[in-house]
């Protein structure tokens, strides 16, 4: 998504902006932007790469600045529409989505304002011209303006004639700098280790104004406060190990702060807004009669516990199909039907190819969600969503599936409300669930010295058998493929419905049996095909929550995850099959991030 980098010093900051801005980079973005005292008000803006604006402002030399990444949602990516956004003597920069842009926008066109773009960002802009005529003091001016903001926001604005420059923050995340020659905001630590590493971060309603001198919060009643200072242990170099001894450990690790970025345009949001899909996804997104998802491996069991979701909220038909297969064989289009293409690189070759073949047979509505921005697959959708999972180097995905399970959601929320199919309460509630999703996963990293000591019963194994059901099935694949990835075990997933239906003439004391056990209305059925096991001699090992009702016995290993998790439960359970497969690939001693024969990005069929 969007990121902001600002400075006031004493030195040119203009470097310091633009190494923020490569920094970002990983967030997704296609335009960016800066505005610099220089020392009127300079705007310099580029519909591409940050290298493009990098070489507009060489040679310029400003000591307060301002600058961007914007990541398309009103309106198309453009350097019309790119931030900074201006209005008068002043110019704002802006991460989130504006809720209430359209009133506003009425509001101030009948006050004589010209609107010169399609982002919900130059209404803040106008907004806070107009505050300044009756307020003529900024931080005051911003103090009130955010006020009347509804929906998340990060704000920074520089003003002709002031060496400062003033932040609000509402939902999406901001925060401070400070070194001994001058301050700084970013939206993110890594924009800013350059610099500092003394960071300070801004809680929702903040206003921070900062200066060469130091920085001053307020809070929206005018009461001022003082907030922690914090010394930055970020890498500045994101594809470092730093602590971790794999780059599989770091990843999975990190996925509680990959959860909040993936999410962070939700922070403060009361609704889901069709406008995280991009500009043109209003639209697109009405009418939409099913969904078909196309990706290949890992990418392809997220996309099958979508169709649950999918299925179960919006109420509309999904198929899941393997890339590589859907453009082999004669399918009927359908017009009406949403296409999403799910890919960590978003080069996969097959899943391109699988889109291009949709597009051919007329069907025009496709999404993707990707991890890079700039990838094949997004740039030949019609409407994107980034996962901000951050650079992922083990070949085995963990944290890239994690946020594609998110943003998988997050679109079945956004189908479920075009198909009017909340109830009172229910949209904010899935919102609040998404929201503290970070905080359960980190309860599951908390289980791993259990998980370590299930690792070496696995290890002298040559076969085993993952089992779940209805949503968890699919994770019952995913555990599977991820212990056939690094450890070499051979594994399979399966229905837990289907064991009787043949898996169950392998189970024997040297096939050890993993279950999905989440305390949902197929957990007694579950229980009856785990003791099936049991009565062949298996040996099985359960992930269960913590109020299933699932015993340890001879022969039945329990570990015990957070209380259910209703229908986000699958994001929770992954977790734990990823920290299983990368213990017992640790006894058996093989090269976790590089397991042989396997690529981290399938650009070929």
């Amino acid at each position: 998504m969007c990121g902001i980098v600002a400075a006031v010093a004493d030195r040119n900051i203009v470097p310091v902006l633009i190494e923020g801005l490569k920094k970002l980079e990983y967030r997704g973005y296609d335009s960016a932007g800066l505005a610099l005292l220089n020392p009127g008000l300079i705007r310099l803006r580029s519909n591409g790469r940050v290298a493009e604006l990098a070489a507009q402002v060489e040679g310029l030399s400003a000591g307060a600045g301002i600058a961007h990444t914007r990541w398309a949602t009103h309106g198309v990516p453009s350097e019309r529409n790119a931030h900074p956004h201006v209005s008068g003597g002043l110019a704002v920069v802006h991460n989130g989505i504006i809720e209430n842009y359209a009133e506003l926008r009425r509001m101030l066109t009948a006050l004589g304002y010209v609107f010169v773009t399609d982002t919900d960002t130059e209404t803040i802009a106008h907004l806070l011209d107009h505050t300044l005529k009756t307020v003529p003091d900024l931080f005051e001016a911003v103090r009130r303006t955010s006020a009347e903001l509804i929906g998340a926001y990060a704000i920074c604005v520089l003003r002709e004639g002031e060496e400062r420059i003033v932040a609000a923050k509402s939902g999406a995340p901001l925060l401070l700098g400070s070194a001994a020659d001058g301050c700084y905001a970013a939206s993110d630590a890594s924009a800013l280790l350059q610099v500092t590493r003394t960071m300070v971060y801004l809680e929702d309603g903040d206003i921070a104004e900062i200066s060469r001198h130091g920085f001053r919060i307020m809070r929206p009643d005018g009461a001022s406060v003082v907030r922690a200072s914090h010394e930055s242990t970020l890498s500045a170099d994101a594809v470092e190990l730093g602590q971790y001894s794999h780059y599989m450990q770091k990843e999975i690790f990190e996925q509680p702060q990959a959860l909040a970025n993936t999410m962070e345009m939700i922070g403060g949001a009361q609704s889901v807004s069709p406008h995280l899909f991009g500009a043109a996804a209003p639209e697109l997104l009405a009418g939409v009669n099913s969904v078909l998802i196309v990706a290949c491996g890992t990418s392809h069991h997220a996309g099958l516990v979508a169709r649950y979701w999918i299925e179960q909220l919006a109420g509309i038909p999904c198929t899941v199909e393997i890339a590589s297969e859907y453009r082999y064989r004669m399918s009927v289009p359908n017009q009406q039907q949403l296409v999403v293409a799910i890919s960590q690189s978003g080069e996969t070759a097959d899943t391109l190819a699988a889109v291009k073949h949709a597009k051919g047979l007329g069907m025009a509505r496709t999404l993707s969600i990707c991890n890079v921005a700039e990838s094949a697959i997004v740039r030949e959708s019609a409407l994107k969503f980034l996962t901000r999972a951050g650079p992922e180097i083990g070949v085995a995905s963990t944290k890239a599936f994690t946020t594609q399970l998110a943003a998988l959601f997050l679109l079945a929320l956004a189908l479920a409300k075009e198909q009017g199919r909340f109830a009172h309460g229910d949209e904010l509630k899935h919102l609040d669930d998404l929201r503290h999703l970070p905080v359960a996963v980190h309860q599951v990293l908390a289980i791993e010295p259990e998980i370590r000591r299930w690792a070496a019963a696995f290890a002298g194994k040559h076969h085993a058998l993952f089992l779940g059901r209805g949503h968890h099935y699919p994770i019952a694949l995913e555990g599977a493929l991820k212990l056939k990835e690094i450890s070499y075990i051979h594994a399979e997933g399966y229905p837990a419905g289907e064991l009787k239906h043949g898996p169950l003439a392998l189970v024997d004391r040297d096939m050890p049996v993993v279950a999905v056990a989440p305390n949902d209305m197929l957990l007694e059925k579950l229980k009856s095909n785990l003791q099936e096991v049991r009565a062949r001699g298996g040996e099985l090992y359960v992930f269960a929550d913590a109020d299933s009702a699932v015993a340890e016995s001879d022969g039945v290993h329990i570990l015990r995850l957070p209380t259910h998790y209703g229908l986000l439960s699958p994001v929770l359970h992954v977790v734990a099959m990823q920290l299983l497969a990368y213990h017992v690939a640790l006894v058996k001693g093989t090269d976790v991030d590089k397991p042989r024969n396997l690529a981290k990005s399938v650009t070929v069929e």
